[in-house]
């Protein structure tokens, strides 16, 4: 799965509508430039490609602020819903895809019912639990990971990073099951998207032949 994907539908969603340089202005103010590749160009090309799929629809609103071709304002379809919800929820249950699509999943964890989101990630506990005993049980001689030599240390780290994985998320449901956050469902949940003109402080600098339209 990619976390651009999930980012970008996620963001777009949240606006309602949005031009390509809020919704990268909104991924830097989350930091998903520093633990994901949305970078200018993945964000601007995943845009263009979410609306040929059906999943956004572009609308021309306006002149470009440079004088060319008018600026493109994006806005989620109902196969984008439902695509976002289905990348959302796989993100939370599965175990082994990378960090990135893990963290963007957790971003829009509150767009979910809270029951739901419980759920999910009891499911994910319980699959990392099942990971690694298939692994343990296949690859682990009886006398420990020591005995592949430096090269046991591979399935040290892959059980360290499970356990870690699985320890926070059970701390992420206690804190959900006491009531943390406000879900879908239960109030104004918090939303940390940049309002337009809004100055953001983590911006890179870094210009995009897009970003003036």
């Amino acid at each position: 799965m990619s976390a651009i994907r999930l980012l970008v539908l996620g963001a777009v969603r949240q606006h309602g509508r949005a031009h390509g340089y809020q919704v990268r202005g909104d991924l830097e103010y989350w930091g998903a430039h520093e633990w994901s590749n949305a970078k200018p160009g993945s964000i601007y090309h995943a845009l263009k490609q979410l609306a040929k799929q059906g999943l956004l629809h572009a609308h021309e609103v306006a002149p470009s602020t440079a004088g060319g071709p008018p600026r493109t304002e994006y806005e989620i379809t109902g196969p984008g819903e439902t695509e976002f919800f289905r990348l959302l929820r796989e993100a939370l249950v599965s175990y082994g895809q990378k960090t990135d699509v893990q963290s963007a999943a957790i971003g829009f964890l509150v767009e979910l019912d809270r029951a739901e989101a419980l759920d999910l990630l009891r499911e994910r506990i319980r699959r990392i639990g099942q990971w690694r005993s298939a692994v343990t049980g296949r690859y682990i001689p009886e006398d420990g990971p020591a005995r592949l030599g430096h090269i046991g240390e591979i399935m040290n780290l892959w059980l360290h990073t499970a356990d870690s994985d699985a320890a926070w998320t059970q701390g992420l449901v206690d804190r959900l099951a006491a009531g943390a956050y406000t879900f879908a469902g239960e109030g104004e949940p918090f939303v940390g998207v940049l309002a337009e003109g809004q100055e953001n402080p983590y911006a890179t600098g870094e210009r995009h032949p897009e970003d003036d339209r």
